[in-house]
């Protein structure tokens, strides 16, 4: 198996994007990672994208986004895991790289979720959980997250307080980097005192609807070598499945799917968690990160929330979280998110983060889940 770099990476600002399509921000994003890579023809592409065809009314994305890349014949295939798809279009690539199958291949992930009113958006983010169990009887996923969040507080005594140091930490994160949709700061005081969703969850400790697409280049190490490219090596890919539905799980408070795809992808890369410089979880409610960073096993199970509160996940911290803003205050298009965690931790590997730059940062991961952790990919990152 060939050792497989990323060349280029590619992201335009993320929002309400009404004037575009979905076909020109993903075009625009693959643009510039095929810039950055200094290529211009590909041998394979994947993209990640949940929901299309509810969002926009739009499938076979595999011929349309080759066809306006101008890259048809080449093969391109569409991936869906959810919120994971771009996860897993990362993953596609990686193994086509490595199996050498391909030589260069981009990986892009889009949507365009605000095309719907909030109704049918909510309908089309629905069809991630289970739909018998779960969506026949009313429950959305800020219900679910709800749930999640109080069981960890009763288990584990975190605090609703400590639930909104997350959304302030990656909302402060968020208010340096240029391309996120909600580009500023907030207090805690903000996040209590703002509209209940889902007892304990607030609007501001969940995610927004977002438009966007990102998109990263994939070779072999040694082609990116030749190319005198900065190789950021991509150093271990690990998958896995969960039920779908909450009330299948032995503990809702715990992300196995999570857990066993960081345990894969650590094994890959010959890493451990206290090797990993800095991280993109996928924090789509802000009970997610907390559970997410004890699943990876950067902090202890339960203290998830304790961690937060002493800094220990801020950008200045023992291990920074979401250094991007997350998908909190970055956005969330959801067939997008998995690659933009790439996007990100790519840029600051070769120091190219600006403000938000984590200082002598080496080894990188992203956490990419669909659903309420029904799928998950893990990825490890180094700079050579």
């Amino acid at each position: 198996m060939r050792d497989v770099a990323v060349i280029g990476v590619g992201m335009t600002k993320w929002g309400e994007l009404w004037e575009k399509s979905l076909r020109a921000i993903f075009v625009e994003s693959a643009l510039l990672a095929l810039d950055d890579a200094g290529v211009d023809k590909i041998d394979s592409m994947y993209i990640g994208c949940m929901s299309s065809g509810l969002f926009v009314g739009q499938e076979h994305l595999a011929s349309l986004l080759a066809d306006f890349l101008s890259q048809a014949p080449a093969p391109s295939a569409r991936v869906e895991s959810a919120c994971a798809s771009g996860g897993l279009a990362l993953r596609m690539g990686f193994i086509d790289v490595a199996s050498g199958m391909s030589d260069v291949v981009l990986v892009g992930g889009v949507e365009k979720m605000t095309d719907v009113n909030g109704h049918e958006a909510t309908y089309a983010l629905s069809t991630a959980a289970d739909q018998e169990y779960e969506g026949y009887h009313g429950i959305t996923f800020p219900g679910l997250y709800a749930l999640i969040a109080r069981a960890h507080m009763e288990k584990y005594g975190t605090t609703r307080e400590q639930l909104a140091m997350v959304a302030v930490k990656n909302h402060h994160n968020g208010s340096k980097n240029p391309l996120a949709q909600f580009p500023y700061e907030i207090t805690v005081d903000s996040v209590l005192n703002s509209v209940m969703v889902a007892d304990p969850l607030r609007i501001l400790d969940c995610s927004p609807i977002t438009d966007g697409a990102a998109a990263v280049v994939l070779c072999p190490v040694e082609m990116a070598k030749k190319m005198k490219k900065p190789v950021v090596k991509i150093l271990g890919s690990g998958h896995a499945t969960d039920t779908i539905a909450l009330s299948s799980r032995k503990d809702i408070t715990w992300l196995e799917a999570t857990f066993q795809a960081a345990k894969k992808a650590y094994s890959m890369a010959n890493k451990k968690p206290k090797d990993i410089n800095l991280i993109e979880v996928h924090d789509c409610f802000t009970i997610a990160e907390i559970c997410v960073t004890e699943a990876l096993g950067v902090v202890d199970k339960g203290k998830g929330g304790e961690a937060v509160q002493q800094g220990i996940t801020s950008l200045q911290g023992k291990i920074p979280v979401n250094t991007s803003g997350g998908l909190k205050a970055k956005g969330h298009p959801v067939g997008a998110t998995g690659v933009a965690q790439v996007v990100e931790v790519v840029k600051q590997l070769r120091g190219e983060a600006g403000e938000r730059q984590v200082k002598g940062a080496r080894v990188g991961m992203t956490q990419n889940m669909g659903g309420s952790g029904g799928s998950t990919l893990v990825h490890i990152f180094e700079r050579e």
